[in-house]
């Protein structure tokens, strides 16, 4: 708890302030100031404490004696009742902690802040230098030699304000304001949560595009008031604890030209597989997360994780099969794990941006993290399945469009792969979606994407930048090999306020003989997705109900170029599971002030490769692997090798902690059932029941669904 405090206080400017969120409220009273304006009652609270301190405050005869020059940091409130506490204090030598517990407990009781008339606490925090000094003091006294000259150490007036310039940060700051709510900043991307206003950015009228996510506060406060939503959710509490835990960001800064908020990252979760042999399963994440806005156009975030895990078995399965070159796994939708003890894992990962918005009509964000586009639970385009990737990516809204380009730079990381320096191999990845409201109802998209893969002769591709020309002609003219391009098309219609449809096509390769022949083709490489949305189901409020099907060919996503796949460390880019498959989802989601409520079934058919008895033919299901290694060209179905059926369903429910932080306490138990038709040695009958319990900063998407 102490290096917590003390995170906080490095973030306190040496003059002390308040850290309110109310703007229409006066400050505590010290009897000397009742007679003050308004306006200059925090000066004289601030002086009165200051004189306080300098009169009472005996600085230790150790510490004199030692000559020490520094700061006593002390976080102290005024209760509702006008009585002073300490809250914190941070100095070097314990003496000078008792000595400023000792004076700020003389200190007597005032009158207290007050809010609409109604008293209240407040909290500040105060620097005292040592060697003591009155610190009321706001002038400097003119030194002259006895000659009446001036002194060569005089200050120039100049000089003089420049050495007010620190303590005046302190002056300048204002209650902060909850102001990421209406930011360019992204709301982190976690279905849950985005279904709470899913229905407001979907109403009969709106001219809304929901389909590029992460999206930004700024457009989703048009139609949801995160503000109104937070404060309903606030609890009663006049501890410092207590706001910390329950209601507020963990350190929130803010001035008339920035703010930002600092925050912990938690993770703790211990469960148990009953299909595994270890004792149990666990994740321990710790971080932070940075956000933050300079001016009115330019925000910030940044997050760290330090990880270690040991998930269901075969969660740690899928780890391990899909290892890097010099890694023990990839740990799926975080990235590159190395061992941690005998059977865990272990893997840190970073996310951050820029976002800039020059225009009103025009944003553009430069990071590390993960894109997704689409309405549904999955995504045939772009998916948030694979670890962050390094992106920049243009958002540019007007009229009844929003165009979307994104750039991104990804990396195969297979032992075949690796050049001769040990480096993963570099590929880029370039997008282009095109959202259009036809109507109060009905939206239309158009999705292209191409890959291409850094060579001796080919880096980064100048033509890829040109956001509106169409990719196919561009991979035309470079080889029709040099790329791997896709083309996709999307649609949503709002039936009414409650119920919309949905669906994605996607597109990998068009043979119209092929399409036509009616002898299903390797070429016809397509999927597409078809989902409904009901909310408010049964007239229930905050009930969300959501069916989705999905279904794509063998080899769509694939390339006879590997490097060429749609994936990057050894993930798809797209649907979780590959190609070569056929689900139906269930989905039902509710919330209630800040209990939640999760559901969700899964009843799919994949085809893998058998990889046995002499038999080491791509069957589609691989993007990874090249589509020319295929048995036959014909007669190529959905499931087709070794078929397998899945059952998955996972019930969670918990409980909100901290409606700014999105801390959750939640429990959760999955249910899986694996059962290939043929059992090989990556491909095997599973049954299990997942237990969980844990306390998470919910901040991104986990899937397990393999």
């Amino acid at each position: 708890m102490r290096h917590a405090i003390f995170l906080v206080l490095l973030f306190i400017p040496s003059y002390f302030f308040s850290q309110s969120e109310l703007l229409n409220e006066k400050p505590p009273v010290f009897p000397n100031c009742e007679s003050v304006q308004i306006d200059d009652l925090k000066t004289c609270f601030d002086n009165q404490i200051f004189t306080f301190v300098f009169e009472n405050f005996k600085v230790p005869e150790k510490v004199s004696e030692e000559n020490y020059k520094g700061e006593v940091i002390v976080l102290f409130e005024v209760s509702k009742e006008g009585a002073f506490q300490v809250v914190y204090v941070d100095a070097i030598y314990n003496e000078l902690k008792d000595e400023a517990r000792r004076v700020f407990q003389e200190l007597p009781k005032i009158q207290p802040a007050t809010y609409n008339g109604k008293p209240t606490f407040k909290q500040y925090s105060v620097a005292i230098k040592i060697p003591l000094i009155n610190q009321t003091i706001l002038k400097e006294e003119v030194v002259r030699t006895q000659d009446g000259k001036a002194n060569p150490d005089e200050l120039t007036e100049l000089e003089k304000a420049a050495k007010t310039q620190y303590d005046s940060v302190g002056l300048k700051l204002v209650p902060y304001s909850q102001k990421e709510y209406s930011s360019q900043l992204n709301i982190p991307f976690t279905h849950s949560f985005y279904s709470q206003f899913d229905r407001s950015i979907n109403l009969v009228g709106t001219n809304s595009h929901t389909a590029s996510k992460p999206l930004m506060y700024q457009d989703v406060s048009q139609y949801y008031d995160f503000k109104a939503e937070k404060e309903a959710l606030l609890k009663e509490t006049d501890s410092w604890f207590g706001r910390k835990l329950f209601n507020e960001h963990f350190v929130r800064i803010q001035s008339k030209n920035y703010w930002f908020t600092l925050d912990p990252i938690f993770d703790f979760e211990v469960g148990k597989d009953t299909d595994a042999s270890f004792n149990s399963t666990f994740n321990n994440t710790r971080g932070i997360y940075f956000q933050g806005g300079l001016g009115k156009k330019l925000n910030f975030f940044t997050a760290v994780y330090e990880s270690q895990g040991r998930f269901a078995q075969y969660v740690n399965e899928y780890t391990t099969s899909i290892a890097a070159n010099d890694g023990v796994g990839v740990v799926p939708g975080r990235g590159i794990a190395k061992r941690f003890k005998e059977d865990a894992f272990d893997y840190p990962v970073a996310e951050a941006y820029l976002s800039y918005s020059p225009f009103e009509f025009f944003n553009a964000q430069f990071g590390h993290g993960k894109n997704f586009i689409g309405d549904g639970y999955r995504s045939l385009f772009i998916s948030d399945v694979a670890s962050p990737v390094t992106y920049l990516k243009f958002n540019t809204s007007f009229w009844k469009i929003k165009y979307t380009n994104t750039w991104m730079w990804l990396r195969d990381v297979r032992p075949e792969t690796i050049d001769d320096a040990g480096a993963y191999k570099t590929k880029y990845m370039a997008t282009h979606y095109l959202s259009y409201n036809v109507g109060k109802r009905l939206n239309i998209g158009l999705f292209e994407s191409v890959i291409w893969a850094k060579t001796e002769n080919r880096s980064f591709d100048i033509n890829y930048l040109n956001p509106i020309i169409f990719y196919r002609a561009i991979e035309f003219e470079s080889g029709q090999d040099a790329g791997n391009a896709l083309l996709g098309a999307s649609a949503k219609y709002k039936v009414n306020d409650n119920i919309n449809a949905y669906s994605q096509f996607i597109l990998d390769e068009f043979s119209l003989s092929d399409v036509t022949g009616g002898n299903k083709s390797w070429k016809n490489k397509f999927g597409y997705q078809l989902g409904l949305k009901y909310y408010h189901a049964f007239k229930v409020k905050n009930l969300m109900l959501q069916a989705e099907y999905n279904r794509v060919r063998p080899y769509t996503y694939s390339h006879n170029n590997v490097v060429l796949n749609y994936g990057h460390t050894n993930q798809s880019m797209a649907h979780l599971w590959g190609a070569n498959f056929s689900e139906f989802i269930v989905i039902g989601r509710y919330h209630y002030k800040r209990w939640f409520g999760n559901a969700k079934v899964i009843f799919g058919t994949r085809g893998y490769d058998l990889n046995q008895d002499g038999d080491e033919f791509s069957y589609g299901g691989d993007i990874f692997r090249n589509y020319n290694e295929r048995p036959y060209d014909t007669g190529v179905t959905v499931g087709q090798g070794n078929k397998t059926k899945t059952v998955f369903a996972n019930v969670q429910a918990g409980y909100l902690l901290n409606p700014s932080t999105n801390l959750k306490l939640f429990v959760d138990v999955t249910f899986r059932d694996f059962n290939p038709q043929a059992q090989t040695v990556n491909t095997f009958k599973n049954n299990t029941v997942w237990f969980n319990i844990g306390l998470r900063t919910d901040l991104f998407n986990w899937y397990f669904d393999l």
